[in-house]
């Protein structure tokens, strides 16, 4: 099973740049809310430095029209959606010729209810834990019987697993879960928005090592 990965929260050029010849197949920025928030030249930074791995802009209370604004501006290849964006939004971006995202926060089983729904009209949907005043990057793991249960309502959907993935975990977790992406931020940082190239380096090789399991 190959088992990609994305290095969000990215807010320099030579993170970027790491994660990018580390082998990562996304990258992210966030323009929602937080201590990684960057500004639309910082974005278009990030951009140059990947080298073509796209970059996704994680996004939270903008409007469509703010959203393509943005992705025109920095340049970027996708939207990752947070907050109560519906399906006709996914569709916009889509259409606009934009990788989709659409989150799903787990804090109840019942959270687990809205899956399919989010699963329309998006390239995919990343499962993450719901943290109470955290937008991301928190550091918080989903419990990976709930990340299952998540998989499995998703099949036949490409699923992001996130929440809490180190270096140390993010084999068994891919390897239990089975999902098509891991998304990592805080779990390869030196503090908030700055990232260790060590622990990038050590987590994509964790990565691409989990793509080999059967």
């Amino acid at each position: 099973m190959a088992v990609r990965a994305k290095v969000c929260g990215l807010t320099c050029p030579g993170d970027a740049a790491a994660a990018a010849a580390g082998g990562a197949s996304f990258l992210g920025v966030v323009f929602a809310e937080g201590p990684r928030v960057v500004t639309p030249a910082q974005a278009g930074e990030v951009v140059a430095a990947a080298h073509g791995v796209p970059v996704l802009g994680v996004f939270g209370s903008q409007s469509i029209e703010d959203i393509l604004h943005l992705a025109a501006q920095a340049g970027l290849s996708g939207a990752q959606l947070h907050g109560s964006y519906r399906r006709e939004a996914a569709a916009r971006l889509r259409a606009a010729g934009l990788i989709v995202w659409k989150v799903v926060r787990i804090a109840v089983p019942e959270d687990l209810d809205t899956l399919a729904e989010a699963a329309r009209d998006a390239d995919a949907v990343l499962v993450e834990p719901l943290v109470p005043h955290a937008a991301g990057g928190s550091g918080v793991s989903l419990d990976l019987a709930v990340a299952r249960e998540a998989r499995s309502r998703l099949a036949g959907q490409v699923m992001v697993l996130a929440g809490g993935l180190t270096p140390d975990s993010v084999e068994k977790a891919a390897a239990i879960v089975r999902p098509e992406v891991v998304d990592v931020s805080s779990g390869v940082e030196r503090r908030p928005g700055i990232k260790d190239p060590h622990k990038i380096a050590r987590f994509l090789e964790a990565v691409l090592g989990s793509s080999a399991i059967p």
